[in-house]
This record gives structure tokens, C-alpha cells and sequence, in this order.
């Protein structure tokens, strides 16, 4: 008798309580390589409907990630990673704040890599409700003026910090901004 109710608990068990290792979500993996793909354009180049077409399938990458969040369909520290980069193509600081705690959990779950995202999405974040990014990630050039990655607090962070979060330090920020510049002809 005990052995057949150790059989019927085996079969009954769901998957997870016997040690199956989650597997990263099909259609989320879908809509980031897709993400990925449409920013691969130059977008100075884009025609205003190229532009809108971009905005409407990252809305509906949104609206699909989030309807998979609530779910819970999305497990693993790649879904939420994904995910993070849908949300940080958002266009609302909620947006990026929501970005910004995926990665958190991606980076939670594993995935090492998030912690550039979870970085760059906390300086969308920050420049979007007013205040200064604190990694420098984010690079902007407003009405046609000259690149920059202002309003920045260099001071906050330490570069060991950034460095540990994937961001480069100060000194190659700089480069990089002077490269930029170089290449626009500013």
C-alpha cells in the first residue's frame, strides 16, 4: 500500500516539486529577439511611419510581456531579462522603473548579465522623472545639439561600482562621448 501511494505521488507531483529546472518562455524569447532586431536600424534615418511602426510593436511587446508577468509565465532569469529590455523601450518612467526591477530579478534568477541592463534602466529612469543618471549610460542629443550624457551625477557611484554593474568607468565614458562626437561632426 505505501508503495503504490509513493507511485500516485510521483505522477501527481507537479514538474517544479521534482527538480525540473524551468525553461525559458518561447513567445518572450520571441518578442526580445524581435526588440533586438528592429534596433539594429538607424533610427536618425528612419521615415516618420518607420518610426511609428517601431513605437507600435514595442507597445504591443509591452502590452503581451506584461499580460505573460501577471501570468506568471515568465520564470526564468532570461524571461525576466527579456523582458527588462521590452520594458525599457517604453516611452514612461513607470516603464523604466518596471525595466529596472526585471533586471533586478534576472540578475536574481542568475542571469549575471542583467546587471548592465538594471543599470542603464535606472538612468532612464532617473533622467525621466528629472533628476541625473548616476552610471552613464544613457547618451542624448536634443534638437539637433551636441551629444552629451547630461544631467549626470558622476559623483554618486564610484567607478568600481560601475564596473561591477557592467558599466564602464568615467574615462571611457568620455572617449566613447568624444567618439560620438567625433563621428556626428559636432
Amino acid at each position: 500500500m505505501k508503495l503504490l501511494a509513493f507511485f500516485l505521488t510521483i505522477i501527481f507531483l507537479p514538474a517544479a516539486a521534482i527538480g525540473q529546472v524551468p525553461t525559458d518562455n518561447v513567445e518572450m524569447t520571441a518578442m526580445f529577439d524581435a526588440d533586438q532586431a528592429m534596433r539594429k536600424a538607424d533610427f536618425s534615418k528612419m521615415r516618420p511611419d518607420e518610426m511609428g511602426k517601431v513605437a507600435s510593436t514595442d507597445a504591443t511587446h509591452r502590452a503581451r510581456t506584461r499580460v505573460l508577468l501577471d501570468e506568471g509565465k515568465l520564470t526564468t532569469g532570461t524571461d525576466f531579462w527579456h523582458a527588462a529590455f521590452v520594458f525599457q523601450h517604453g516611452g514612461e518612467p513607470s516603464d523604466y522603473l518596471l525595466a529596472h526591477s526585471l533586471a533586478v530579478a534576472a540578475a536574481a534568477r542568475g542571469r549575471a548579465d542583467a546587471t548592465w541592463i538594471a543599470a542603464a534602466t535606472l538612468d532612464r529612469y532617473l533622467i525621466a522623472i528629472g533628476q541625473p543618471q548616476v552610471f552613464g549610460t544613457q547618451y542624448r542629443w536634443n534638437n539637433g545639439g551636441p551629444t552629451t550624457q547630461e544631467p549626470y551625477n558622476r559623483t554618486l557611484l564610484s567607478d568600481g561600482v560601475r564596473v561591477v554593474m557592467g558599466v564602464p568607468p568615467i574615462a571611457k565614458q568620455k572617449q566613447k562621448l568624444d567618439e560620438i562626437v567625433k563621428e556626428r561632426g559636432q
